[in-house]
């Protein structure tokens, strides 16, 4: 079965490189344009990975993620903070939140499509 990435990401050319880069690998990719579409997606149907932005409109990436952790069907979802924010303090708290892993902008889209695969298990 084919998973299933969310991208959260309220830059649009962001969103398009991502989505192109991840259906590549072969997911399947839903979009959230900012904080509550993110939830309200999530809250249609759990993902099996999320790819977070930490600075958006309505939610930031942390209240996402701190409110994904709450819920017991989201305890086990990899969520992938992808943020401009790379100072010691912002990794801490993007952890503290429950954040799997965290990544600074600009990053590698290697790296990325590498953290993505080992987080899923290998395999697309």
């Amino acid at each position: 079965m084919t998973q299933t990435i969310l991208i959260a990401d309220d830059e649009p050319n962001i969103v398009i490189s991502l989505e192109y880069l991840m259906k590549r690998e072969g997911y399947q990719v839903q979009v959230a344009r900012d904080g509550q579409e993110a939830l309200d997606a999530v809250a249609a149907k759990v993902p099996d990975l999320m790819l977070l932005d930490v600075m958006m409109p309505r939610k930031t990436g942390f209240e996402v993620c701190q409110e994904l952790r709450a819920r017991p069907d989201c305890q086990q979802l990899p969520i992938v903070m992808l943020t401009a924010k790379g100072r010691d303090t912002d990794v801490a708290k993007g952890q503290a939140m429950g954040a799997t892993a965290y990544m600074t902008k600009p990053f590698s889209t290697r790296e990325l499509v590498e953290k993505v695969r080992q987080l899923l298990g290998g395999a697309s």
